[in-house]
């Protein structure tokens, strides 16, 4: 191989090295739900809070909360997932995609009508899909879309705090 050949693979490595790592999925059982968009997760035997990606579900006081909870238990209360992680909330919540058997639990919330996509968090190339798939659920009326005058979370939090 000619030094210039070598140079350029090896700054290649160098840089490839330097990237920030992903953080790594891991997988546990889940212990607890919370509402929706939060479980807790068992992980190396200690519970770990996580807040679903990208999504934002009706509070519990909020027409279609309970239903939003009722899903994400029958999903995966019990059950292993797995957790990739993405952010860190300010309440010390890990934020993270939840998948069991290759299903995406935060997808699978705003495909049944039983979220919102949360646009002032959810900032990857894919939430542009889950805003489709949310204009879709409200076309088809599915979950809370089905009912007119639905208060977004986010706005229901802010009023409470008045």
């Amino acid at each position: 191989m000619s030094k210039r050949i070598t140079s350029v693979l090896c700054f290649a490595a160098i840089l490839f090295l330097m990237l920030p790592c992903p953080a790594w999925a891991w997988s546990g059982k889940v212990i607890g739900v919370a509402d929706g968009d939060t479980i807790t997760v068992l992980r190396d035997k200690k519970p770990q809070k996580i807040r679903l990606y990208g999504i934002d579900c009706p509070e519990k006081r909020q027409p279609f909360g309970k239903r939003a909870k009722q899903f994400t238990s029958e999903m995966v209360f019990g059950k292993v997932v797995e957790v990739e992680p993405v952010a860190t909330d300010r309440y010390g919540r890990t934020v993270a995609f939840v998948r069991i058997e290759n299903i995406t639990v935060n997808e699978e919330l705003i495909k049944e009508g039983l979220g919102w996509v949360y646009g002032r968090y959810c900032r990857l190339p894919l939430c542009a899909e889950w805003q489709t798939l949310e204009r879709t659920a409200q076309n088809e009326k599915r979950g809370l879309w089905g009912s007119s005058g639905q208060i977004p979370p986010w706005d229901f939090r802010r009023r409470r705090k008045l």
